[in-house]
């Protein structure tokens, strides 16, 4: 396979170069060509920089009925997100979240942060999200309930959520897992935050469960430099999320009190500005990156490399373009020469559960899981400037 990978490796460095007129070549990078610098000068001239603002209300406007959800509330980065929605789902202290090893790690911190403890069951190969086959064997052979609430046998702990992610943009079998998640009395809560623009039989990820929680970090799809957003259709929830991020503040005029513990999770509006003018070209992201997808797999064609692709029904948003190589030694050396030359790839994360505070938690044989941690590389899924002015690449 050392010739096979040598030729990749010129092919991957070879068409990225073609691409992109920069140097080094990043991963993922923001664009800029919108009313971004009229909106953030708008919030300069104004004094509106903070977390109140016309700008934050509207882009959650924006965001809601992008994704086709009721209520969106903005928070500062997607872990905020999905710490306030994994609280109002009723997550507690020594009670159990089911999720994913193969995820970023605000995945669990977001468990952590009310002292609750991940329970990792595997992801399907063709989706890197989590499989309702291992979450249902899961439940199966480890999950009771006593007078009506669902206990983990071999813990004894309450199981009080399922958190699956949504790899790359690329869905999972979220509609399986909505299922399962039903039967077994288990709030569902998605992480959404690689998959804005991603849809499954035309409805947005992040509306299956009772919430989304959603990522604008500057190598996302769109940007707010750091940004998050709850989106759900459960009015309580979202009006219970709106007053937890914004410290507990009682509405009034002019008095300071605060009626529970709160977060300040609230997104400023100069950050939300920036958001305003990046969703405006969404569409456009989304259509460009569909073709730069399209370019990739042609230009590997001639090589044994499986793709990562959107399920029948389903629409991904192409956030990172993605390959399964053949084995850890081809992955690492392809990592190792690509980086060398500028053009920035990546391998997936390191599983959760092999982390020194995640090592103790409670998982299946993630098989699935390790082989993709062994063999995934990320592809440079920028995109390109040749393309802001021309489909031609």
């Amino acid at each position: 396979m050392t010739k096979e990978i040598d030729n990749l490796v010129k092919k991957v460095i070879s068409f990225s170069q073609q691409v992109y007129k920069e140097n080094p070549i990043p991963l993922h990078r923001p664009i800029f060509e919108g009313n971004e610098k009229n909106f953030l000068s708008e919030c300069i001239d104004t004094n509106f920089v903070s977390s109140v603002g016309k700008r934050v209300d509207e882009f959650e406007e924006k965001i809601a009925s992008f994704t086709g959800s009721k209520y969106a509330i903005a928070t500062v980065n997607g872990t905020s997100a999905l710490h306030i929605a994994l609280k109002l789902l009723g997550v507690k202290e020594k009670t159990e979240v089911i999720t994913q090893s193969l995820t970023f790690v605000a995945t669990c911190n977001s468990i952590s942060y009310l002292n609750a403890v991940p329970i990792f069951v595997d992801v399907d190969r063709d989706t890197m999200g989590m499989s309702p086959s291992a979450l249902e064997l899961f439940l199966k052979e480890n999950a009771t309930f006593r007078k009506g609430v669902l206990f983990n046998k071999k813990s004894d702990r309450k199981i009080s959520a399922c958190l699956p992610m949504h790899t790359y943009g690329y869905p999972c079998r979220i509609r399986e897992i909505k299922k399962i998640c039903k039967d077994w009395n288990i709030p569902l809560l998605e992480d959404c935050a690689e998959s804005l623009g991603s849809f499954v039989d035309k409805k947005h990820s992040g509306n299956f469960g009772v919430a989304g929680a959603l990522s604008f970090n500057g190598n996302k799809l769109i940007t707010t430099g750091g940004g998050g957003m709850i989106i759900t259709n459960n009015k309580k929830l979202a009006s219970a999320a709106k007053h937890m991020t914004t410290t507990a503040k009682v509405p009034h005029p002019y008095n300071y009190i605060h009626n529970e513990i709160g977060y300040n999770y609230r997104l400023p509006n100069i950050n939300a500005a920036l958001g305003c003018a990046q969703i405006e070209k969404i569409e456009f992201f989304l259509s460009q990156k569909r073709i730069l997808n399209n370019k990739w797999k042609k230009a590997l064609e001639e090589f044994n490399l499986d793709f990562l692709e959107a399920l029948e029904n389903s629409t991904s948003n192409n956030w990172l373009n993605t390959i399964v190589l053949t084995s850890r030694k081809d992955r690492d050396k392809f990592l190792n020469l690509t980086n060398k030359k500028g053009v920035m790839t990546r391998p997936t994360w390191e599983l959760m559960s092999d982390l020194p505070m995640y090592k103790n938690c409670l998982r299946d044989s993630l098989s699935n899981s390790r082989f993709l941690r062994d063999r995934v590389v990320n592809l440079p899924s920028s995109v390109p400037n040749i393309m802001l002015s021309s489909t031609s690449i």
